[in-house]
C-alpha cells in the first residue's frame, strides 16, 4: 500500500445480514484492531465516502437502498462484500425473498470470506480496497476527460 493523499472514508450498510458480520465491522474499528491506523473515517453519509462495506444479502426490500446508497457515492469509489452473505446469499439465498449477493444489484470489488468474517479478514478486504481505491485515482487523474460507464443492474 502507497501513500493516500487523503483518509479514506467508509460506509456501512446491513443488507440482511444475522448481524454477525456487522459485530466484526465493529470490532474492526475498536482500539484492539484498530483499522484507524490506515487512516480510515467512519461515516454515515455516502456522499462523503470512498469505500462501501456491505454485510448481508440482497433482497427486494433493500434492492434500492443498496442501489441508491452507491449512486450517492462520489467517483472513485470502491465496494467491499462482507461475509457469505454478501457475496452469495449465504445461508439465505434459498429464501422466497432473497435474491442472492450484491454483486446482483452493484459492482463489488473486494470479497471477504466468512460467516462471520473476522476482523482481521475485514482489515485485509479494507486493505486491498484502498489499493483499488488508488488505482481508480490515479486512472481518473491520468484520464479525467473519459466517460464513465453507469452502474446498471448486474443482472
Amino acid at each position: 500500500m502507497t501513500y493516500l493523499a487523503k483518509s479514506p472514508w467508509i460506509v456501512h450498510y446491513d443488507g440482511s445480514s444475522c448481524n454477525g458480520c456487522d459485530i466484526e465491522v465493529l470490532a474492526a474499528l475498536t482500539p484492539i484492531y484498530d483499522v484507524e491506523r490506515f487512516g480510515i473515517v467512519n461515516t454515515g453519509n455516502p456522499k462523503h465516502a470512498d469505500i462501501f462495506l456491505v454485510t448481508g444479502s440482497v433482497n427486494e426490500k433493500n434492492r434500492e437502498i443498496v442501489k441508491n446508497t452507491y449512486d450517492q457515492m462520489p467517483e472513485p469509489k470502491v465496494v467491499v462484500a462482507i461475509g457469505i452473505c454478501a457475496a452469495t446469499g449465504g445461508i439465505f439465498r434459498e429464501c422466497y425473498n432473497v435474491m442472492g449477493g450484491i454483486d446482483k444489484v452493484i459492482p463489488v470489488d473486494v470479497y471477504v470470506p466468512g460467516c462471520a468474517a473476522r476482523p482481521e479478514s475485514i482489515i485485509d478486504g479494507v486493505v486491498q480496497a484502498l489499493g483499488i481505491l488508488e488505482a481508480k485515482r490515479k486512472a481518473m487523474n491520468e484520464n479525467p476527460g473519459a466517460a464513465k460507464k453507469p452502474a446498471g443492474d448486474a443482472r
